[in-house]
């Protein structure tokens, strides 16, 4: 099972995303997009530290999803990636030709991937149009990637205040 998560900031996905990781029985192992690149930055990577359960795996990179992915699905273990607009992020800043290959080797590993895997991203594509370039592209990318993982995922859901609205439920 493939779900992706989506939300606005603060929207309660992430939560979502640990009760359905909870829920689904299996081992569980969080993989981390973020790098604590500022004092506030630190500060939020503690804070999602604590509210995770004391035993779940941790995994973090930030730019090679893919490769983390295969190296640690299994059929008895969930994943929870967290999350897809930090790792955009990243990607951009790290150049066209990585972000690229990057996105490519998800797309194409995603669907290939046993056990149960939680997808969270920001959706950031409602509001008005960004004023500067490099947020605009951003933008543009994370919706052409989010369209993209939703298409390979069994399971959409956006999380609204904490409620969950399923956009897609095509269980395998």
């Amino acid at each position: 099972m493939k779900e992706f998560i989506l939300g606005g900031a603060r929207s309660g996905k992430s939560a979502f995303a640990q009760h359905q990781a909870i829920a689904s029985g299996l081992d569980v192992f969080y993989l981390a997009t973020a790098q604590a690149g500022d004092t506030e930055m630190v500060e939020r990577i503690a804070r999602h530290r604590t509210e995770r359960p004391a035993d779940w795996g941790l995994v973090e990179e930030p730019l090679a999803l893919a490769a983390a992915l295969r190296a640690h699905a299994h059929s008895n273990r969930c994943l929870l990636i967290d999350c897809l607009t930090l790792w955009l992020s990243n990607l951009l800043a790290a150049g066209d030709d990585r972000l690229t290959m990057e996105i490519d080797a998800l797309l194409d590993t995603l669907p290939t991937l046993p056990g149960h895997i939680l997808l969270v991203s920001n959706e950031v594509g409602q509001g008005i149009v960004p004023a500067n370039p490099l947020a605009r592209r951003f933008r543009d990318e994370a919706g052409r990637l989010h369209q993209k993982i939703a298409d390979r995922c069994d399971r959409a859901i956006f999380i609204m205040a904490g409620l969950p609205l399923i956009l897609k439920d095509c269980p395998s």
